[in-house]
């Protein structure tokens, strides 16, 4: 088996002359012949100005490649694409699938024994792990850390379920204009991810539970000391995997691994589009997500991580009381402790080392959690045949059992014209309903899902009502808000024929979200419905492929093609 610089060759035709060439450029860098001799650990660079949450990762790269040389292996940094939640349009979901792809091809493309992936900011984690998965190479996963938190007028604050909180006052009225400009100045005090339990700090718990990263690795404050300890630490290991050959990822995830995923998202309340990233990593293995059983598996397992936005606590706080490796401990005969990791331990070994913390409430007992089942729920019914999900952990409990009218907007376009409208008709009790913001639809599946609270009642105090739709929602946003309807209504969903004045009926303890309309009505909307015309510029490039492949969010909005089996 040929590895180094050897693996892998250029085609010209003549092994000998490929190797000769490949190193007489490379020499041009000033490598050494005993440099080129040794494996090679490649290293991501997502670096980029437009990336703040990656902000750390050339001083993650730095201790990254120093644990690589001192442990004698050679490392290789190279670029790949950088994707910044806010900074990406339309949707940073758009782009994880290219970024998939990219890496993937990248890691297959130049000479590499292992690689380091180095990620964070929402969509990266699971795009890289999925190109680890479909590459097959020995990996080791880096995330960049969750920030510190910030404070105002002697309030902690989070990143971004405060931004969402204290931007619904300054909408209702309740916040004035200098203040929102203070507050917009201390929500994000260092680089990182956000510092409470959304996406990227969800994806950051799972990716350690898989095993593919180091313990300790998804809490560890991103400017922390400790945080470019672990990243050399992470290079020593890729190093070993790199000489051994092993282990890689198909040997590490198995179905105990994936179902250990899924207790862990379940017990950390976290983000709803967690599932889609999971489900998505999965189907690169021979091992899909259920979500039956994954709901089933909320029902067994409860909330014990007290974070934002289902509790109160942040990331650093959940660190420093003992991390991922103190929750597995809790968790006890719920995790399958003999799943394997890249360090070569079990979780079982993990959990033995995990630290414990006098007075620490971020990590609860099973016997004391926040929450008594799992922060996320999967609803059923004739409005989501093939289902739809919410984080019941943070919504009001007396809107899970509701029964109200459909006001519906037929865009993300028209719910931003509409919705603060003073003649709209609509009040505490309706429900809002936003259609056509899905995979196809929107396109790209955007964090809409989080409807604004119509400034008029927003104004007369409301602070939360049922919320529907075939959109995604950020893992720091709170309340009673049902997502990923699933078929979407771009492509014929049931959403697509709710009226507004229709009654919607939405019951979370028997897991069902249910249009109250007569089957004879609906079959006459549907043969009456016109499917709105594909999204423009659609006819060429990414935005030709990602139409025409991209699969529902119960599929984990990967493009068919790029699964396991293929097309």
């Amino acid at each position: 088996m040929t590895d180094g610089l050897r693996k892998g060759l250029t085609s010209y035709g003549d092994a000998g002359f490929s190797l000769f060439l490949r190193k007489a450029f490379i020499k041009a860098m000033g490598y050494s012949d005993d440099a080129l001799d040794r494996p090679i650990v490649g290293i991501t660079n997502t670096y980029s100005d437009y990336n703040p949450c990656h902000g750390n990762v050339p001083d993650i790269i730095a201790a990254v490649k120093r644990g690589v040389m001192l442990s004698g292996a050679m490392p290789f940094e190279f670029p790949t694409i950088s994707i910044a939640e806010s900074f990406a349009h339309p949707t940073s979901m758009y782009l994880r699938n290219l970024m998939a792809m990219e890496t993937e091809e990248m890691i297959r493309a130049q000479p590499m024994d292992a690689v380091i992936v180095i990620g964070g900011c929402d969509k990266t984690l699971p795009a890289q792990i999925m190109a680890a998965i479909s590459a097959d190479l020995p990996t080791v996963v880096i995330p960049v850390g969750p920030m510190v938190v910030g404070h105002h007028k002697g309030e902690v604050l989070g990143a971004c379920t405060d931004c969402r909180r204290l931007w619904g006052k300054y909408r209702a009225g309740e916040i004035d204009d200098p203040e929102i400009e203070a507050v917009n100045g201390r929500l994000a005090p260092s680089v990182g991810t956000c510092m409470v339990m959304g996406t990227a700090s969800t994806m950051a718990c799972i990716t350690e539970t898989l095993g593919l990263s180091l313990p300790m690795s998804a809490t560890i404050p991103a400017p922390h000391a400790e945080r470019f300890r672990l990243a050399e630490a992470s290079g020593k290991v890729a190093a070993a995997m790199a000489k051994a050959k092993g282990p890689r990822p198909s040997e590490i995830l198995t179905p105990a691994s994936f179902r250990n995923a899924q207790v862990v998202l379940q017990a950390i309340g976290g983000s709803t589009n967690g599932l889609i990233h999971l489900t998505a990593i999965a189907n690169r293995t021979p091992y899909a997500i259920d979500l039956d059983a994954f709901d089933k598996i909320g029902r067994e397992v409860p909330v014990l991580v007290d974070l934002k936005p289902s509790g109160a606590h942040y990331m650093e706080h959940f660190h420093h009381a003992g991390g991922v490796p103190k929750l597995l401990k809790q968790l006890g005969g719920l995790i399958d402790l003999d799943a394997r990791t890249v360090t070569g331990q079990s979780l079982r070994d993990v959990v033995a080392g995990a630290e414990e913390v006098p007075g620490q409430d971020a990590i609860r007992d099973r016997h004391d959690p926040i929450k008594p089942e799992g922060g996320l729920a999967v609803l059923h019914g004739n409005l989501a045949p093939r289902g739809a999900v919410i984080k019941h952990s943070a919504a009001s409990p007396k809107l899970l059992q509701h029964t109200g009218r459909a006001v519906v907007f037929e865009s993300v376009e028209d719910m931003t014209l509409r919705v603060d409208d003073p003649d709209l008709d609509v009040n505490a009790d309706d429900i809002l309903v936003l259609r056509n913001a899905g995979p196809k639809g929107a396109p790209g599946m955007p964090e809409a899902g989080y409807l604004p609270i119509p400034k008029k009642l927003a104004r007369s105090g409301v602070k939360d009502m049922v919320r529907i739709s075939d959109a995604r929602m950020s893992g720091t946003a709170f309340g009673t808000i049902v997502l990923h309807i699933t078929p979407e209504a771009a492509v014929g969903g049931p959403l697509a024929l709710v009226r507004t004045g229709d009654r919607i009926r939405l019951d979370v303890a028997k897991r069902s979200i249910d249009l109250l309309v007569e089957p004879a009505e609906l079959e006459k909307r549907h043969a009456a419905l016109k499917l709105p015309a594909p999204p423009p510029g659609t006819n060429r490039g990414y935005a030709y492929l990602f139409n025409e492949t991209i699969l529902q969010a119960d599929e984990g909005c990967d493009f068919d093609f790029m699964r396991r089996g293929g097309k």
